[in-house]
């Protein structure tokens, strides 16, 4: 498990740091969690990673944002799905409608194809959550899904999935039993130790693994 730190920023949430200021320490610490996780995963065949946290509001959306620009940055074609179905954020960070995303697709309503946006960012895609469900477990656990990794897995290389958190909620367990390796962020002074061992056995318990931990610092 490698553990990289990042500084917190004025209005993170709706600032792509590792675009704006490519050369700034924060997109060097990004360029430096990719490669940890690099490292820490030795088969290729492991590319799709769930970020995650044990709370709410420790700035994974953000922190995935960011590390799925830094990837791109790095000549990887990446998507990047909005996975939070009860509070997505992404589509407000990248500017990007969600009228039509994630739920359209598992519901049959439009084509992978039709729901995936092209950024300004070369090499980096959004999926983004579409319209809010009540309940989203049964789609985020379904054959559906599944399905859909699967095909994203043939069009690109990194797939990272934004998340809610792991603690709370069943669907994010279910996102982690798909993916190939959990990234977790923490906040510094916010998260528990307590919590953060949680979340840990959480995903331990989902038959998944924890590859990186992004700790989040004011």
């Amino acid at each position: 498990m490698i553990l990289s730190k990042r500084k917190s920023s004025v209005n993170a949430k709706r600032n792509i740091i590792a675009n704006t200021y490519p050369d700034s320490i924060i997109s060097e610490q990004f360029r430096m969690i990719q490669t940890n996780i690099k490292f820490s995963v030795a088969d290729q065949k492991n590319r799709i990673f769930l970020i995650t946290s044990p709370g709410t509001g420790e700035g994974k959306s953000t922190s995935a944002a960011n590390l799925a620009v830094s990837m791109a940055q790095q000549k990887k074609k990446v998507l990047l799905i909005d996975a939070n179905l009860r509070n997505p954020v992404l589509h407000t960070i990248f500017n990007i409608p969600n009228s039509d995303g994630l739920t359209d697709v598992l519901k049959g309503r439009i084509t992978f194809e039709e729901a995936v946006c092209h950024t300004e960012i070369g090499r980096l895609d959004v999926l983004a959550s579409g319209i809010n469900l009540v309940n989203p477990v049964e789609l985020l656990g379904s054959q559906l899904m599944r399905d859909l990794l699967k095909v994203a897995l043939q069009r690109y290389d990194i797939v990272l999935i934004d998340s809610y958190s792991v603690i709370d909620v069943t669907d994010t367990k279910l996102l982690a039993n798909q993916s190939d390796g959990v990234i977790l962020v923490i906040q510094s002074g916010k998260t528990l130790l307590e919590k953060a061992a949680e979340a840990k056995k959480e995903i331990e318990f989902a038959k998944s693994k924890v590859v990186g931990v992004i700790l989040n610092e004011n």
